[in-house]
């Protein structure tokens, strides 16, 4: 079915440009820093000391490539007010390159996940580091927040007299909201998936792998500019049902119902973008089953606006009984909304799982909608997905790939062959 819902599109392209004003991407930086220091302030924090790459990010405006993440070699103390500080395994590189950090940055200490033995005491030198900026910022008597760490460091932390507390949740209050450069990253990493299933869709037929499908999109993402394909979920025929949520080498044949979720990102901003196919012609049931797939992501759509609670939109999907399975715990995901943005999973999260939450909707949110329904026939199941922007007055449509019906390809007389 169509949405009613407006559909929005990119302004820009993927590079900057002397004559064109694009995305302004010195502007975000303090936009974000801002934000962030606004939530650390709300909460009675001295700042936060970020070690997930995307907190970094937003409070830094930097990046090391995808390699370093979660190896705990690069963290960042956010304080209250005045500019974030930033240790970094590449400091040369960072001084040449992200010139905004000005003197704020410096080399970390990391254990590497605990790869250096507790011995070498790498723990306590951190902590007198971080110690040592808190007292030159003038925080060292207030609650330092942590968004994710390891125990040892924290625990060294505490024995130099800081008072550790959870600094995640400031984090992802200031990010719910996003700006309108944000916005626009995010939907040109939409775009970029918009012509990655064109691709993907010209390519399925009798004998293409789940895996074929996967590298074809990891292809054209990264033509397209894509720092980072996160994971393409490839599912073809009875592996969807139910969901098992990876790609194998299933080869796909005749009649198979074929769903995709592209998850990457551009300079940082992510999509989860999930569109359903079908191998030649659909049958009764697969109709019916995209069709009630798409009521139950049409319902959500439309309930979404500033106010409303993310238990209203919840109410527009079904009991984890009513689609084939037995609670809401193993249900989770299937029936399913999200923020976007730097993460994959940020506020607000919307699911029946989570009722009683009543979290608000508000305007500037980003957040992926989407939905699941198992064939009666048990030969597939069809997967939906929308990413919307919250606006004045209900919400606007990113994800520009046909989802009005099941699109058939891939033999004589389907639409794409």
């Amino acid at each position: 079915m169509e949405y009613s819902v407006r559909r929005a599109t990119a302004t820009y392209g993927t590079m900057t440009k002397d004559w064109e004003a694009g995305i302004d991407y010195r502007k975000m930086h303090q936009d974000r820093l801002g934000r962030a220091q606004e939530a650390i302030r709300a909460a009675g924090l001295g700042g936060v000391l970020c070690f997930t790459f995307d907190n970094i990010r937003y409070v830094t405006s930097t990046h090391i490539g995808e390699w370093g993440r979660d190896k705990f070699d690069r963290y960042a103390l956010c304080p209250a007010s005045g500019p974030a500080f930033l240790w970094d395994p590449a400091p040369p590189a960072k001084r040449k390159y992200s010139p905004w950090l000005g003197k704020n940055l410096g080399a970390p200490v990391s254990t590497l996940q605990g790869a250096i033995p507790p011995g070498f005491g790498i723990e306590n030198e951190f902590a007198r580091q971080v110690k040592a900026k808190m007292v030159e910022l003038g925080i060292a008597n207030a609650p330092l927040g942590i968004d994710l760490m390891e125990l040892p460091m924290l625990r060294a932390l505490e024995a130099e007299g800081i008072e550790v507390v959870d600094g995640q949740q400031a984090m992802l209050d200031a990010r719910a909201i996003k700006t309108a450069e944000e916005i626009e990253l995010l939907k040109v990493a939409a775009a970029m998936v918009d012509a990655t299933y064109l691709d993907v869709a010209r390519a399925i037929r009798p004998g293409t792998r789940e895996s074929d499908l996967v590298a074809i999109a990891n292809d054209k993402l990264y033509a397209l500019g894509s720092e980072r394909v996160e994971c393409v979920n490839s599912v073809a025929g009875p592996r969807g049902a139910p969901h098992s949520h990876t790609f194998s080498d299933r080869i796909i044949q005749p009649g198979d119902m074929i769903f995709l979720d592209i998850m990457h990102s551009f300079n940082g901003y992510r999509t989860c973008y999930y569109r359903t196919f079908i191998c030649g012609k659909p049958n009764r049931h697969q109709i019916e089953a995209y069709e009630q797939c798409s009521q139950w992501v049409n319902a959500a759509i439309e309930a979404i606006k500033p106010g409303v609670t993310t238990d209203t939109i919840a109410s527009a999907w079904p009991k984890a009984e009513e689609f084939g399975y037995s609670n809401e715990d193993e249900a989770f995901l299937l029936q399913f909304g999200h923020g976007i943005g730097l993460s994959l999973w940020e506020r607000p999260i919307i699911s029946r799982r989570y009722m009683g939450s009543q979290s608000l909707i508000k305007k500037g949110m980003v957040f992926a909608v989407e939905c699941w329904k198992g064939a009666a026939d048990g030969s597939g199941a069809a997967r939906i997905e929308e990413e919307v922007v919250v606006t004045d007055d209900g919400c606007e449509i990113i994800t520009n790939f046909p989802s009005d019906h099941l699109i058939s390809c891939g033999l004589p007389g389907c639409e794409v062959f």
